[in-house]
């Protein structure tokens, strides 16, 4: 486990070992993992290295001996030639079955320890339970509300809150976005609608019912989620976009394309819809996977859409297109938006604010650009006077 921690490590972090110039030392905590496995793997290997040899001369010495004496019995007419050659095959097999249990002896305690990781996985319980009977949510379009009413959580033995206080209320046809410093807690906020996670205290409210009353898989159909970082499926465009809805049509699904402005770039594709997607969306680029998991979320019929930081790899003039989209064709829903550039949450009807855990500002752009500093100065660290005139 060891060595194929730090191998994957070494694999995924490649550009940053380079970057960092750190080639050798990851060489280096390689050879301390493969030293170890190999000292356990040159025990164990001995010991077959020896048993196979010995069994092998065991069986032989057994045959030889069963001919030799034999050969004697029917020289001297007390044993015929077809009862030794069939005391031979049954010696034969003995032998090779008590080949087979030595091997066994080998192959089963490597077996038990793989065994025993992934029972360590699958016995796990998720944290997260349903209540019995559940309520029933069903999508209410154009009627949806959501509400966040003093939420506060905290990570697992966490001493300090991850979020405190968490209050705000939203509509369908209306935009909340949430901004604040690295590390302020917006993408934990976000996951807690879905239930990702589970409130310590509050409510979250989702058309007017707990989410924590109703069943996960029914909380998360009213949602549609793109997360932080894009993640494309291997198959095709189409079956990606139809991964939350199955049976969407070619024209819901460039619909959706036009709306994440993904449709242009998917149009000049040959095969279009048809395109392949490798594994990760690994031949596209950071923009195209983003605008292609954005148009995927917006396939889906949701209540709620989350779009948590997944504007960061568009260019401004590609976001404030797809912003532009979103607003005018998703009336009947709430637009859930985390984001860092300023200009991106500019136009949402709340914008929240964020830091360290706390809601230190909630209002329009204009309302927090007046009384709310937090909000001023990373606005000021964005943009300039002329700008913001």
């Amino acid at each position: 486990d060891r060595l194929n921690l730090v191998f994957r490590e070494g694999l995924t972090g490649v550009r940053v070992i380079r970057a960092f110039g750190k080639a050798n030392y990851e060489e280096q905590r390689f050879d301390e993992a493969n030293k170890d496995y190999t000292q356990t793997a040159i025990k164990v290997n001995t010991i077959v290295a020896l048993m196979i040899p010995l069994m092998t001369l065991i069986m032989s010495g057994t045959n030889i001996a069963i001919t030799w004496f034999g050969g004697h019995y029917i020289a001297e007419m007390q044993l015929e030639v077809g009862n030794l050659i069939a005391f031979m095959t049954y010696a034969m097999q003995i032998l090779m079955s008590f080949m087979m249990l030595s091997m066994i002896f080998v192959m089963v305690p490597r077996a038990q320890a793989s065994a025993d990781r992934i029972n360590e996985v699958l016995n796990t319980d998720s944290e997260i339970k349903d209540v019995p009977n559940p309520e029933l949510l069903s999508l209410k379009g154009d009627k949806a509300t959501l509400a966040f009413e003093h939420v506060n959580y905290r990570y697992q033995h966490a001493e300090n809150l991850a979020l405190e206080d968490i209050d705000f209320s939203a509509k369908s046809g209306e935009t909340v976005a949430i901004i604040g410093g690295t590390g302020s807690g917006k993408t934990t906020l976000v996951n807690l609608l879905p239930r990702f996670y589970d409130v310590e205290s509050g409510k979250i409210l989702l058309n007017g019912k707990n989410i924590k009353e109703t069943s996960q898989h029914n909380l998360r159909e009213m949602i549609g989620f793109v997360p932080q970082k894009a993640v494309l499926f291997t198959g095709t465009i189409r079956e990606n976009m139809q991964y939350g809805a199955p049976n969407a049509t070619d024209e819901e699904i460039w619909q959706a394309l036009e709306i994440a402005q993904a449709k242009a770039f998917v149009s000049e594709l040959a095969e279009g819809l048809d395109s392949h997607v490798e594994q990760g969306g690994g031949n596209f680029s950071g923009g195209q996977r983003q605008r292609l998991a954005i148009a995927r979320a917006l396939v889906k019929p949701a209540d709620v859409y989350v779009f948590d930081d997944s504007f960061s790899a568009l260019d401004f003039k590609t976001d404030a297109n797809l912003r532009k989209a979103l607003k005018e064709q998703m009336t009947d829903a709430i637009v859930v938006l985390v984001a860092q550039r300023v200009s991106t949450v500019m136009e949402a009807s709340t914008i929240l604010v964020l830091d360290e855990g706390k809601l230190v500002g909630k209002g329009t752009h204009e309302e927090l650009l007046a009384n709310n500093q937090t909000y001023q100065e990373i606005v000021h660290s964005q943009l300039r006077e002329e700008d913001l005139a």
